[in-house]
């Protein structure tokens, strides 16, 4: 049995109190080392407050799937504007809008053609910035999603390079490649896009290949040259004037790729990867380069301007699939807040106990003393939860990402329980999806999770009253809607939900300890404890067979009082509010409880 003991206070974002200089100097040595048992931070100093970005839920928005206003089938912000009462239901305190700027769409407004303006398809600038007053009014924060890798072919910066203006020319990675013995010209290395075959797209205009990690209608910005950089600054500059609160940056794994255009990247022989996918190759050269993380140091020291200004905390949060641990725990080093955490993204119906404490266990053992853990279970490109893990393991998952120390972040429709949809190919729009062909684009399409989301038993379930929605409605929005979730005796994934969260607003939860108690091939358990305030236990059977549970054998008191259960048991043995024997705890897979007792 694992035990790990973490004080919350160690993870206060200490930008308003320093601590004794003597502290900093061990906490600056033993940053990067693992800490595979007990991790404690003492400080007789008063703690610092936590900022919004800590104590707030962090509701993903997908724009074209959350409401549309104009019946055109896709979603816009006048449409999230209307909505904004349901993230007040859930007490999610910060919205963050996945892209909404001008793009001819390529893939879905993460090929931005002008990353200041606003795509007509989602409204006028006029309209976010009454969502993002909207937003304010309600005492609620916004996170921008920010593109700083590439843009689309069709910006004004590209077309200019692409025509060689000299004050565009180098915006974008340029090289003539290598020339064959035959007059041939072909790229200068191997590198693989994102969406498969090379990264190099030659340009007859300019006699040059330019780089493209993702499609090749997304070119990659060259951070070496100066200019690039003012440029993305002086856009993050524009929408901090605007008022927003924080940005989630894309893909900042890529931002920079070696000097040396002439190295190939080494085959990683993974099974099952083709030597034309992305997947075939260790990125040594075209990923995590250390230059990436100045530019993030720079971007931290201009929020830190606006925060100095106003005192409102300017969120950043990185968004970066690692190989490693160790390359994830860097982000925390650059200026950034926390990187995004995937681990728990990746769990499915074969992960029990044992394997979500490995999870949890890998982020929290690993994180740099002082920096703040968060936690995700879903997104717009992967496999929502309940498809992943089962419809009976969404209200566990949900505790998990609620009552675990840290930031959690949640894609719209998770709170609902909503699984994957089903979409044709001739319906597909993913262009990952697409690349893959009618016989395997059910393997990778990111469609299925970005269904519109579902509001009542309306047509299209009161996402949009067109004819025909961006992507098929879910065939079950009836059940599965928030209306009928709200209103429905007894527990739902939303209510659920909502009692998670309004739960997480205690102080246990937001500063305690935590302590993972029993874990084994079933169960996983964990105490939150603060001094002078109630104690928690949570307990929660992953596995696939019944679980009895003793916690008393792990020294905890004899009885407790059931704060919360998963609400599909048919006795009353563990009702909420009734006081129970902690010496015998029996669990069907998918349920849990949370227990209080009063020290």
């Amino acid at each position: 049995m694992k035990r790990i003991y973490v004080q919350m206070s160690s993870f206060v974002k200490g930008r308003k109190a320093a601590g004794p200089v003597g502290i900093s100097i061990i906490l600056g040595l033993l940053s990067f080392m693992p800490r595979l048992l007990i991790v404690t931070f003492l400080s007789k100093t008063p703690e610092p407050p936590l900022e919004w970005w800590q104590t707030s839920v962090i509701y993903q928005v997908y724009p074209r799937s959350f409401q549309d206003s104009n019946g055109d089938g896709v979603g816009d912000l006048q449409g999230i504007r209307s909505r904004l009462d349901h993230l007040e239901y859930i007490n999610a305190r910060a919205l963050w809008l996945s892209p909404m700027y001008e793009s001819p769409m390529r893939d879905f407004g993460y090929d931005p053609s002008n990353i200041t303006n606003i795509d007509p398809i989602f409204g006028t600038m006029e309209d976010f910035d009454e969502l993002l007053a909207d937003v304010h009014s309600r005492g609620m924060k916004m996170i921008l999603d920010f593109i700083p890798n590439h843009t689309s072919d069709l910006h004004k910066w590209f077309q200019a390079s692409k025509a060689g203006v000299e004050e565009y020319k180098d915006y974008y990675v340029w090289t003539d490649g290598n020339l064959t013995a035959n007059g041939t010209r072909v790229p200068p290395n191997n590198w693989k896009s994102f969406f498969g075959d090379s990264a190099w797209e030659w340009v007859e205009e300019r006699q040059q290949f330019y780089l493209h990690q993702f499609l090749k209608e997304q070119p990659d910005l060259n951070y070496r040259n100066p200019k690039v950089v003012e440029e993305m600054t002086n856009a993050l500059r524009f929408w901090l004037e605007r008022g927003v609160d924080g940005f989630r940056i894309d893909a900042v794994l890529t931002m920079f790729e070696s000097a040396d255009l002439s190295l190939n990247e080494p085959l990683n022989n993974r099974p099952g990867a083709e030597l034309w996918q992305y997947e075939s190759l260790e990125h040594i050269y075209t990923s995590h380069q250390p230059e990436t993380y100045e530019v993030i140091a720079k971007w931290r020291h201009l929020a830190d301007e606006y925060y100095q200004k106003d005192g409102n905390y300017r969120f950043l949060v990185t968004e970066a699939y690692c190989e490693t641990i160790q390359q994830a725990m860097y982000y925390y080093h650059t200026g950034a807040d926390m990187p995004f955490n995937f681990d728990l993204v990746f769990l499915n119906r074969t992960c029990g106990g044992d394997c979500v404490d490995r999870a949890i266990s890998n982020w929290m053992t690993n994180m740099p003393i002082g920096k703040w853990p968060n936690w995700v279970i879903g997104n717009h490109d992967n496999k929502r939860i309940a498809t992943k893990m089962g419809t009976e393991f969404v209200n566990a998952m949900n505790t998990l990402l609620l009552l675990l120390p840290g930031t959690p972040t949640t894609y719209n429709g998770e709170e609902l329980g909503l699984t994957n949809i089903e979409v044709s190919y001739e319906d597909t729009q993913d262009p990952f999806g697409k690349r893959f062909g009618p016989e395997r684009y059910h393997e990778v399409s990111r469609d299925p999770p970005r269904s519109p989301m579902l509001w009542d038993s309306t047509h299209s379930s009161g996402f949009s009253n067109a004819t025909k929605t961006w992507l098929p409605v879910h065939p079950d929005y009836e059940i599965f809607n928030a209306e009928a979730q709200r209103k429905a005796e007894g527990v739902t994934p939303l209510k659920m939900y909502r009692d998670l969260s309004l739960l997480r607003q205690e102080a246990t939860f937001q500063r305690g300890t935590f302590k993972p108690l029993l874990v084994d091939e079933n169960i996983y358990s964990f105490v939150r404890e603060l001094e002078g305030e109630s104690l928690y236990y949570v307990i929660l059977n992953f596995g696939s067979t019944e679980a009895q549970v003793d916690l008393a054998e792990q020294g905890l008191p004899e009885n407790g009082l059931v704060k919360l259960n998963s609400g599909d048991f048919h006795h009353s043995d563990y009702n909420v509010g009734k006081e129970i024997k902690l010496n015998k705890i029996s669990l069907n897979p998918g349920q849990f409880l949370v227990i209080k007792y009063d020290v």
